[in-house]
């Protein structure tokens, strides 16, 4: 069994979308071609759009690719969000 050096711990899903608010610019152009609703727009006109059901996501990446702003939506796969690889040394105190 010590022939092996790693480990997987399970992670729960969390935040398949990464919404950076600080470089989002209010166009809507994610809310508009979501076709889960993930992104919803708010109320204000030119706000930033909400993630509202994260959990819907399909990872197609549309809302991705129809930002014009890099960085401010990051799609996570799936398999990135459950499995964390780490060394079993560090599990064993």
């Amino acid at each position: 069994m010590d022939e092996y050096k790693y480990s997987a711990v399970a992670k729960a899903l969390s935040r398949p979308l990464i919404f950076d608010e600080d470089k989002c610019i209010g166009c809507n152009r994610c809310v508009n071609i979501c076709q889960v609703d993930v992104l919803l727009p708010r109320d204000e006109e030119d706000k930033t759009p909400r993630v509202q059901y994260p959990d819907e996501c399909w990872y197609c990446g549309c809302c991705v690719m129809a930002c014009p702003v890099e960085g401010a939506l990051t799609l996570r796969h799936p398999l990135m969000n459950q499995v964390n690889w780490v060394e079993k040394k560090s599990l064993v105190k």
